[in-house]
Formats: structure tokens, sequence, C-alpha cells
């Protein structure tokens, strides 16, 4: 690819519209806001600087993520925290032209210490509301329920959750996969279910494709996130591309994490060649190394048969797997195809 064509690209997927399907708002701490919380709060931090704790964002898997991902959380006690937390995402999310975002947030860490299951959700929904006001992104949120724990400890955070029912959308299944299936939590799904709540789950990153079959028989899961091995299993893709069942990869992540060694192996192309209705997202972005276009471009750069079709594809996938009005999600498939015309191919 020649410069000129690459410079392009770069334009294109930087300004293209988008929506973001897996996004962990606790994942988006930057430490500089860590250590402005905790000075507001009154919270000692074990790392003696900004730069320190960046310098520990190193991970050789979902856990030694985690271990520090729970860490930074624990400056977050006040709803203006988490209002201030999600607000610093929705800028960010702006510049890269996200007209629509679906986020993550993690209750349990936050009640287990005694934080106030209203400060989580009114500081969250207070930003969003102030996203679609101020910056004109839409967005909406779901509750995770962490898999190390417990199916009691997930049905008590619903029901600790559902005064404030009016204010999250669904319900998602994230933290430690290896050795938590997606079945360990059927009846709270069920329940979700009855209640009209959209369910998703993680599966298939750490997890075998067995965990990907079973968030969809079991838990009737709208959306994989991740599902990068679905690959390992030829009858599963097939029912996955079938199905149009969307899967929110993250490929900033994945390499990160090691799920995958370089980002020149990840299978995002091999995803969008079978079919499936796979998605570009950036799950923890202040850990992972990059928001949406950083995810963007460090794809389409280290994965060179991937370019102006795929960027489309990826796009248009994520605003049809969103959990949207069809009329908003009809406004914004207009306005990718007016970027993309708008935008020369060469």
């Amino acid at each position: 690819m020649t410069d000129p064509t690459r410079e392009r690209l770069h334009a294109l997927l930087r300004e293209m519209p988008k929506a973001e399907l897996h996004i962990h708002i606790e994942g988006s701490l930057e430490p500089e806001l860590i250590f402005k919380l905790a000075a507001r709060n009154g919270v000692p931090l074990t790392y003696p600087s900004v730069e320190a704790l960046r310098s520990a964002y190193a991970f050789t898997d979902l856990q030694s993520f985690l271990d520090i991902y729970y860490a930074g959380a624990s400056v977050l006690l006040t709803e203006a925290d988490f209002h201030d937390m999600a607000w610093a995402y929705f800028e960010r999310a702006a510049a890269d032209h996200v007209v629509h975002a679906e986020l993550f947030f993690d209750p349990q860490t936050h009640t287990e210490r005694g934080v106030p299951m209203s400060h989580v959700i009114l500081g969250l929904r207070s930003a969003c509301d102030r996203a679609r006001r101020e910056l004109g992104i839409s967005a909406s949120l779901i509750l995770c329920f962490l898999r190390h724990l417990s199916e009691e400890a997930a049905f008590a955070t619903l029901e600790q959750a559902l005064p404030w029912r009016e204010h999250f959308i669904g319900v998602g299944l994230d933290s430690s996969e290896r050795g938590h299936p997606p079945e360990k939590f059927a009846r709270v799904y069920a329940r979700c279910r009855e209640l009209g709540l959209h369910v998703v789950a993680h599966a298939g990153e750490e997890g075998p494709p067995a965990y990907i079959w079973n968030a969809l028989d079991v838990l009737k899961v709208q959306r994989i996130d991740h599902g990068v091995r679905c690959v390992e299993d030829p009858a599963l893709v097939q029912r996955l591309a079938a199905e149009r069942m969307p899967l929110t990869v993250c490929p900033l992540s994945n390499v990160k994490l090691c799920v995958f060694k370089t980002m020149a192996d990840h299978n995002l192309p091999a995803l969008l060649d079978a079919g499936l209705c796979a998605t570009v997202n950036s799950d923890d972005p202040a850990y992972f190394g990059g928001y949406m276009n950083d995810n963007f471009i460090a794809t389409f750069d280290a994965l060179p048969e991937l370019g102006r079709a795929q960027a489309y594809a990826l796009a248009r996938n994520s605003f049809e797997a969103s959990f949207a009005p069809a009329a908003d999600k009809a406004a914004w498939m207009q306005a990718l195809d007016a970027a993309f015309a708008r935008l020369p191919a060469t």
C-alpha cells in the first residue's frame, strides 16, 4: 500500500461514523483521572506517580489485567466520580466519530466496596444524557455480572439494580472466563430475559468454542462479546454466520492479553470472510493501548487484506448489531454511506 493510499484509508477509518458495543467503562479510567479521583476522595494508591501506574500496564493474561483493573476502580466512590469517568470516555469517543455507544459497567466491583448502586447507575446515566445533549452521541448502559462470583451474587446485584431499571437496557457477563462457563448463570439470565432486558455475554476469548455454544443455547444471548475462538469450530462459524450473530471483537485487547501474539496474527479478516457480523471495539482502552480509531488503524495497518470494503462492513455491522431503535440505525447507515461517498477511494 502506498503512503497516499494508506493516508486515505486512515482518514476514512477516523472519520466514518461508528458504534462501540464492547467498552467497559471502568476500563476507560486513565491513570491521570485515577490520580485525580484518588486525591479528591482521599484514596491511597500503591503507585507513586501516573508514569509508574501506566508502566504497570503489562499483562500476560486476562487475570493479570483484572488485578490492576480492580485496583484502579477503587478510586470510584461518588456519583460525580462515575459521571466524570464516563464523560472522559465520551469526549474521546466523539473525537473518534463514535455516534452510539453501549457501555458495560460492573456494579459488583463497586457495591462490594460499599458504594451505593444509585451512585454507579445515576452517575453513568447523567454522563450518557450529557453526551447526547452536548456531543450528539447516543448511549446506553449494560449491567455486567462478574463471572468469577456466584450466580447468587448476580441475582442479588440484579435485585439491587432493579429500582433503576429504566436506566440500563441489558445485562452482560465479564471477568475471568476460564473455569466459569456461561451455563453457571443460566437462571439469572432467564430472569433477565423475563424482565425484557437485552442479554449478551463474553465467550470465546480465553474460553473454548463450547462457551460460545452455551452462551447461545443456554443464556440465549443476542450478541457474543469477543468470540474470536469460534474459528476452531467450523460448525459454530456456520451457525454464527447463518444467524447473523454479532461478535464484538477487540483487537488491541486481544494482543495485549496474548489471545494473539501480534496484530498480524489476528483472525478478523477470517471472521469477515466467513460472513460473520464482526465489529471492532476498544474493550478497556486505558489499559490496552487505544480507543476506537486506535483499534481500527492498528488492525488495518497490520492486516493488509483489510481495506475500504472491510471498513464499511465493520462500521455497518456495528449499527446492525446495536440495540438502538431502527430509525436511528437507518440514519447512521445513511451517514456512513455519505462518509464513504465523500472520501474518495483513489
